[in-house]
């Protein structure tokens, strides 16, 4: 099915036709003029049935004993086939907010997510004929959809993976909008918008997972200290070698070393030991 226009004319120009036909017919009877009175009669009863208003943002779909004959997509009052039935399809953008669903990622961890879809119908045709009830095929496809882009990748890392549920949203929301805009090419849905509301460990790991992403943090944070440590340690040692205010050999560099690694990278602040002499 593809969606077309239907015979249409001007709604206020259809009733003005059919009203003149009453009143023919009313003034032909009462001149006993049965056999042309009846006939405009009749013709006025079927214009009448095929006036149909269409609000804004609304399609109507009409059909003629069985057979698509086309979509009224403008809004306002028309005059189309008569005896047709006409179905209002909505062409306004809706959101669908899905339920949390429990998935597991690519590496095995059950997850909870879920999702907010922004749609709209864009071929009315396709949204009424091609499938049964199109506002349920999209619940039902979003769900699918972000099923299948939960199982793709991690919901987080801990190594080098290159893209995350938790910290590539914007990339994840493409893909889904994309997976999911495939499918539902079939009920004529256009697919606006599709981002992620709720993305989270399932209960029974989450605070396992919660101290693994400590320790991770953890372990960053002291690499990067020790990185710096060594550096500003290197940085000193240079810098008096320079100005050859102070000599030192071998073995007291590595205890100077030592001690600026102990200051910077200890959790607590260092107790400096003030060396002010001998007695003797």
């Amino acid at each position: 099915m593809k969606d077309k226009n239907v015979f249409q004319v001007n709604g206020f120009v259809g009733i003005l036709a059919i009203i003149v036909l009453i009143g023919l017919g009313v003034w032909l009877l009462m001149n006993e003029l049965f056999f042309i009175a009846i006939p405009a009669l009749i013709v006025a009863v079927l214009l009448a049935s095929g006036i149909t208003i269409v609000q804004p943002n609304q399609a109507a779909v009409v059909t003629f004993f069985g057979k698509y004959l086309g979509s009224i997509r403008n809004n306002g009052l028309y005059l189309t086939v008569p005896l047709s039935l006409r179905r209002n399809v909505s062409l306004r953008v809706r959101n669908f907010n899905s339920n949390r669903l429990k998935v597991n990622d690519v590496e095995g961890n059950p997850i909870e997510i879920a999702a907010v879809i922004v749609f709209k119908v864009v071929d009315s045709a396709k949204a009424v004929f091609d499938v049964d009830n199109y506002e349920e095929f999209v619940e039902i496809q979003s769900e699918t959809a972000i099923r299948h882009v939960a199982t793709k990748y991690p919901y987080d890392t801990f190594g080098e993976a290159d893209l995350t549920l938790r910290g590539n949203a914007e990339e994840v929301s493409n893909e889904l909008t994309a997976d999911l805009q495939a499918r539902l090419n079939v009920a004529g849905v256009e697919v606006i918008e599709a981002r992620l509301t709720h993305l989270a460990y399932s209960t029974e790991i989450a605070q396992a997972m919660l101290q693994r992403q400590q320790a991770t943090a953890i372990i960053s944070a002291r690499q990067k200290i020790v990185e710096g440590a060594v550096g500003m340690a290197q940085m000193a040692i240079k810098q008096l070698e320079a100005d050859k205010t102070i000599e030192l050999d071998d073995e007291r560099k590595v205890q100077m070393v030592n001690n600026l690694l102990v200051a910077i990278v200890a959790e607590k602040p260092a107790q400096p030991v003030i060396n002010t002499g001998t007695l003797y």
